[in-house]
């Protein structure tokens, strides 16, 4: 080990990192695990730094939201909870049989379902790696009923749980996602599937990790997405493809191994101590942090309702959706988008700013050409 006279012995770069975050979540307080859920959220949103800083520090969100007066609704309700348990049971029933036919499989013959219990999260990672290789060299049908994975996030091994885990006699995987929203005349909101679909890839990296050690392994890019079928409890089933998802998360999951690259950019004080800061000074802390709000985290961050609220305040396009912001290119601001359709600010060569004033001047000439209203003599004017 090096040392220097002026900083005594150096750290390695994971204990400096770990330290880091632990001083930004506060002393003493934990860190909050990440599930596949808030890794596929992350990817969802991949240009937020925000979010990046507050799950690899371990932040618990929902707390920081509250606090801060904006506290998300999120959860499901009991009837939910109880219905998709009951609709996963149905899918995996008679020892699995039913779920291999929904994967295509008429005659799957024997299926063998090992057990996964042992004690401990990586008691229970390590039997499910054991059972996955003794899977893939016995060559016939298994099938792991809630395996459990780790894949390590920022120098922490966060621990995944995907519903099932299809082991092929050829040895490939498959990751089974079992969803309690509907499939209705063959398709399913798409929204939905796409959350599902991150999720999935989450799932489908943790696999490769394991499959990287085993013999003949083969993880499937492609998971086996089970639903509803209409307004029923019949199970249906579709294949989607998770590449892109599982491309995206990779790199999201790269750049929080260098949270403190994010987090070096910080000014000094900064500090999500949920339970010692006040609101003013957690308020201060967060927005130190650029974010990348767009109305779609409504449905994956705890954090939505302080963004938006922020986002509002100042007016920025992200507010009206990721396409809108697209198509505006250099105007951040609904003002500056104003601005450029009256002709007061923009460059009149810019795409945006054309368009926009043409659609203005398109307005002006519809309105120009509509009939002058008036009152009905029946109607009380409320003026």
């Amino acid at each position: 080990m090096s040392t220097s006279p002026d900083s005594g012995p150096s750290r390695p770069p994971q204990t400096t990192r770990r330290h880091l975050l632990a001083e930004l979540r506060g002393p003493g307080v934990p860190p909050r695990p990440l599930d596949a859920r808030a890794l596929a959220a992350l990817a969802a949103n991949p240009g937020c730094r925000r979010r990046a800083l507050l799950d690899g520090a371990g932040v618990d969100k929902s707390a920081l939201a509250a606090k801060l007066g904006s506290p998300a609704p999120f959860g499901q309700s009991q009837f939910a909870i109880v219905r998709g348990n009951s609709f996963e049971a149905k899918v995996k029933a008679d020892g699995g049989r039913e779920l291999l036919r929904l994967l295509g499989v008429e005659e799957p013959g024997e299926v063998s379902v090992p057990d996964l219990s042992a004690a401990g999260p990586e008691g229970r990672v390590a039997r499910t790696a054991l059972a996955l290789r003794e899977a893939t060299g016995a060559g016939g049908w298994t099938l792991l009923d809630h395996p459990l994975l780790a894949l390590e996030v920022a120098g922490s091994p966060v621990y995944l749980e995907p519903d099932a885990v299809v082991v092929r006699p050829g040895g490939g995987w498959t990751v089974v996602e079992i969803k309690s929203f509907p499939t209705i005349d063959g398709s399913a909101d798409a929204a939905k599937v796409g959350a599902a679909a991150r999720q999935a890839a989450v799932y489908v990296l943790a696999l490769e990790r394991v499959a990287a050690v085993t013999e003949g392994a083969r993880v499937a890019h492609s998971v086996l997405l089970v639903c509803p079928k209409d307004f029923s409890n019949v199970p249906t089933a579709s294949v989607v493809d998770v590449r892109k998802q599982r491309s995206v998360t990779r790199r999201q999951l790269d750049r929080l191994t260098r949270i403190d690259e994010i987090a070096a950019a910080l000014p000094e004080g900064v500090s999500f101590d949920v339970a010692e800061r006040s609101p003013e000074e957690l308020t201060a802390s967060v927005e130190s942090v650029p974010h990348q709000y767009a109305p779609e985290c409504l449905a994956a961050c705890e954090l939505a309702f302080h963004c938006r609220a922020r986002s509002r305040e100042a007016g920025a396009v992200e507010t009206l959706g990721r396409s809108v912001r697209g198509e505006l290119g250099g105007l951040a601001t609904v003002g500056a988008v104003l601005a450029a359709a009256r002709g007061e600010a923009g460059d009149p060569d810019d795409p945006a700013v054309a368009a926009l004033r043409r659609a203005r001047a398109l307005r002006e000439e519809a309105l120009a050409s509509a009939p002058a209203r008036t009152p009905r003599e029946d109607v009380e004017c409320p003026c």
